[in-house]
């Protein structure tokens, strides 16, 4: 898991990009149900207007508003009023003022004068009770609680300026204490109405306030709306380039560790899960980097964010989110639970689907010559249909889910609605406020929501991120030496093997024992036995494809595990016993192990390999498509491209590993006598079934059950060794053997 982790670390400031992209969309998300409520609180049902601070007043109503407003309150809002008068004004001022307030034709008005934000809150503050006491006495429905009792047939607002200061401060206080009792809401909501209704008579247009207040609000959502939007795109698309490039470079760290593997950990991994962990596994975990940038960095921030407004508009129904909290997480806990195990057997059934894929593809000649098709698609359909009922079953679950979450959601609106109504009716909560609290409802259950679907795709990539810590974590067996050595120049191709005995890495038993011969450069050695006998064992472990148990291998009088692998095998030219071509042409693979290998070099190669002749017949010669794996060449074409390709590196060291076993004896016999020409100076090992392929060589080393059963040349073996004798008689007479 920790080298998943370190391929995000260059992405970590993009990855911080879009935190600050994903905070600044969660603010304007949040803002919009307030500006919401503000419309449908304010822009309707208050006719756009914010405050209860007036901007043109009759001068009667407000010495009436003035008379319950304590000396400093009074003074306060008369230095942030002018008077207007008819008489006072010049006429152009008086035109003007007219316009915008006709009343000023009849009586003096008093105008604001400041748009200081600050003092108009403080003006706020000082209207509002007077307000209500005023609009409740001008509309006769002064509650005995109040303590303000007026004699019959008195005018209300001038018996209270008659009043002595003292018992005008007194009525104050108990009309103070009688108002502490009514909900601030209702308060403000009194004074609008009051302030509406002044508006009426002096002439203002409520239309026009309106209008330009919804106009304001609408405007600011849209464009929040519009940071919102450009801010989720640009985090999507943030987020899916760091998960693509994480992708990346994790297929790049384990295409190169898998490079670096030895035969003990292709053992050890099936080439198809290796496949299926590069793509598959690679391609789960991508996909929930994804979400997780996009869904878990965001759900915490917008249901933080909610619930801190939530608590800011009406406490008392905060009880429903918190139960519809608990219902999601018994429906994510239920299906987490039962979910979850099916999960891991995902990525193991889609192995095994490749693995049967892979078999069928790579064998279906074999298939078809035996006309096991039926049997073949039997074992497809059994992989295919195991992994489709999974995902069938993991499927049913999340349609199962989403309706019940649809169902929690649509119940806790309806909880909303009936108890926000009782709220609303009490004078407690406004509408506007319903709505903005339901919207923020939804978003704490959508962040919760996006949390749990985090926590029920996590399994997935969990294992599938195991999957690849597994690779990446796998460390080879075979290492380069931590100080690594130099070759000897002086014993240049020279191999020699001292008492090497290997066994595979879990076995108990050898493949090999005891084995000892000296290669020289300019000579051909060869290996021949019975099948299983440790032939083709003992060739791979020169170049150290494995590694040996016991003993020494001395390359250049080097031990090979004190040199690196690339030195190593930079002196060798490897045909292995199952020609492997690559896709491209006939020339990309003959410079496959010398890039900048000549057309002279490359054409020298394929005629001493004995190719040149079918690659000349063929219409685009050296230019010739391959198919995948060279299979539009036959067997003996296919090994002739491969002995081609190691002539070309013109290695110190050949490797034939029952290279000539496709080959006719006419082309083998050619193909001889031109590699010893060719490879003069170079130390040849040959392994081969054919007698006749290995009769020449200057040395053969006989091997039976992984031990030496002797080594001479031909004519020595023959007469000293029964093995070797008994092998060629069983392919050639005596004549052909003298």
């Amino acid at each position: 898991m920790l080298n998943l982790l370190k391929s995000l670390k260059p992405y970590l400031w993009v990855i911080l990009i879009i935190f600050g992209l994903l905070f600044g969309q969660a603010l304007a998300e949040l803002a919009l149900p307030e500006y919401m409520s503000d419309i449908v609180d304010i822009g309707i049902q208050k006719n756009g207007i914010q405050n209860v601070v007036p901007e043109a007043i009759r001068a009667d109503e407000m010495n009436k508003l003035t008379l319950f407003m304590s000396d400093s309150d009074k003074s306060a809002v008369l230095a942030d009023y002018d008077l207007l008068n008819k008489q006072q004004l010049s006429q152009s001022d008086y035109n003007q003022y007219v316009k915008n307030y006709p009343v000023l034709s009849e009586e003096p008005i008093y105008k604001l004068k400041t748009n200081k934000q600050s003092e108009i809150n403080e003006l706020n503050s000082i209207f509002n009770k007077p307000m209500l006491v005023v609009y409740t006495i001008e509309s006769g429905n002064i509650p005995a609680s109040s303590g303000f009792s007026i004699p019959e047939g008195v005018d209300a607002f001038a018996y209270f300026s008659r009043l002595p200061a003292e018992d005008k401060s007194k009525l104050l206080d108990t009309l103070n204490t009688a108002m502490a009792s009514i909900p601030e809401t209702m308060v403000t909501q009194t004074a609008r109405s009051y302030v509406i209704a002044e508006y009426k008579v002096v002439g203002v247009s409520l239309n026009r306030i309106q209008n330009r207040y919804i106009l304001n609000v609408g405007g600011m959502m849209v464009l929040l709306s519009l940071a919102g939007a450009i801010a989720s795109i640009l985090t999507v698309f943030g987020a899916a380039w760091v998960a693509a490039a994480c992708a990346r470079d994790t297929r790049r760290k384990l295409f190169r560790k898998v490079s670096n593997f030895s035969n003990v950990e292709f053992d050890k991994f099936t080439t198809a899960s290796l496949i299926t962990r590069t793509t598959n596994d690679v391609m789960q975990v991508q996909m929930t980097l994804v979400m997780m940038l996009r869904m878990m960095l965001y759900a915490p921030i917008i249901g933080v964010g909610a619930i801190i407004k939530v608590l800011g508009v009406d406490l008392s129904l905060s009880w429903t989110i918190g139960a519809a909290v608990a219902a999601i997480f018994l429906v994510i806990g239920t299906t987490f639970v039962v979910a979850t195990p099916k999960f891991k057997l995902i990525q193991k059934l889609i192995d095994r689907l490749n693995q049967v894929s892979r078999e069928m593809l790579s064998g279906i000649m074999v298939v078809r010559a035996f006309n096991t098709q039926k049997y073949q698609e039997k074992k497809f359909d059994e992989a295919n249909v195991e992994l489709t009922n999974i995902n069938l079953f993991i499927n049913k679950v999340m349609v199962f889910m989403m309706p019940v979450m649809m169902l929690i959601m649509n119940g806790v609106t309806l909880l909303i609605i009936w108890f926000g109504a009782k709220n609303i009716d009490a004078g407690s909560l406004q509408v506007g406020g319903m709505m903005a609290f339901m919207q923020y409802a939804m978003q704490i259950l959508m962040s919760f929501m996006m949390l749990s679907m985090m926590f029920i795709m996590l399994p997935r990539a969990m294992v599938s991120a195991g999957r690849i810590s597994q690779v990446l974590d796998t460390d080879p067996a075979i290492k380069d030496p931590v100080t690594p050595q130099q070759f000897v120049p002086e014993y240049r191709g020279q191999i020699e093997f001292q008492h090497v005995s290997f066994k595979y890495p879990g076995a108990d038993d050898y493949v090999l024992q005891d084995i000892s011969f000296t290669a020289l450069p300019g000579k051909t050695t060869a290996f021949i036995g019975s099948t299983g006998s440790g032939k083709s064992t003992l060739v791979n472990l020169i170049p150290r494809f494995y590694d040996v148990t016991e003993g020494n291998i001395l390359v250049d009088n080097m031990d090979i595990r004190y040199v690196t692998q690339n030195s190593l095998r930079g002196k060798i030219g490897y045909i292995p016993q199952k020609s492997i071509l690559f896709t491209g042409t006939i020339e990309d693979n003959i410079k496959y192990g010398k890039e900048n290998a000549t057309t002279e070099e490359v054409q020298k190669a394929a005629a001493v390999a004995q190719a040149l002749d079918f690659i000349n017949e063929s219409e685009n010669g050296f230019q010739t498509e391959l198919a995948e794996s060279g299979t539009n060449l036959s067997g003996g074409q296919r090994q002739r491209v491969s002995i081609a390709r190691a002539l070309a590196k013109t290695p110190e060291i050949f490797i034939f590993d029952d290279s000539f076993s496709a080959v006719d004896f006419k082309t083998d016999a050619a193909l001889r006598r031109a590699l010893k020409q060719e490879t003069g100076e170079s130390t040849v090992l040959i392994v081969a079934q054919r007698i006749s392929t290995i009769m020449n060589a200057d040395c053969i080393v006989v091997l039976d059950n992984g031990r030496v059963a002797g080594v001479g040349t031909h004519r020595e073996l023959m007469a000293n060794c029964e093995v070797y004798k008994e092998l060629a008689l069983s392919q050639l007479s005596r004549e052909e053997l003298a």
